[in-house]
Parts: C-alpha cells; structure tokens; sequence
C-alpha cells in the first residue's frame, strides 16, 4: 500500500520526515538495519530515486549511515536521537502556540486549553 503523501512539500523530504519520526518514535530502533532503496521504493508507492534522495537527507542528517556492502542502518548515536526528537516537539509546540494565537487564545489561556485537554485525556 502506498504512503499519502500531500503538495506542500517534496515528497523526498516528506518520506525522510516519516523515517526520522519512526527512528524518534523507537519504532525503528537504533542500530537496526533499513530496508532497501527499492523495498521501501516500492512500499511507499515512489521512484526509488526519490527514496534515494531521502536516505541521503537522511545520512546528510547524521541519522542514518550506510555501509558500503551490508546498506542503510539507523544511527546509534542515541544522543543524537534525542536532540532531533526535542527539536521535533519544539517545532510541534511552536506551531501549536503561533495557531492558537492567531485564532485569538492568549498566553494564559492556551496554557488553560491545554492544561484541560491533558486531564481529559489522561481521565477519558
């Protein structure tokens, strides 16, 4: 089956995105080998150019490396890891507050939304 992707930006850097989040996620764990360029080319629906592409914003990342005869494994460098996970939620938390406050919510009162979503949902 094969990866939604949308128009806003290229789909090479929208699969790097995916792979990072899983890599973050520990869905994939450090260490572990990747599948191919073409097994992943053709899981995701994409040129295995364009998955190529991503595996190279990918090591350019420092979060994947490859070895020349065995392929692509996920960086075991688990500080790293953990410095692109908080510049990830940094980003989450930035994008989150700019919306909120373009729809009107100050400061406080973000802090209050979010605040009573979490109780909710920790309860629900």
């Amino acid at each position: 089956m094969s990866w939604k992707f949308d128009e806003k930006s290229p789909i090479y850097a929208q699969i790097a995105q995916h792979i990072k989040m899983q890599i973050i996620s520990q869905e994939i764990k450090s260490g572990e080998q990747l599948p191919t360029v073409r097994e992943l080319a053709e899981i995701a629906g994409v040129n295995p150019n364009t998955m190529q592409r991503a595996f190279s914003e990918l090591e350019r990342e420092g979060m994947v490396y490859a070895q020349r005869t065995s392929g692509r494994f996920v960086t075991d460098d688990k500080e790293l890891i953990v410095q692109k996970r908080n510049e990830l939620a940094e980003l989450e938390l930035k994008n989150f507050v700019d919306n909120m406050t373009k729809i009107g919510f100050s400061i406080k009162e973000i802090l209050s939304v979010l605040n009573t979503y979490i109780t909710e949902e920790k309860l629900g």
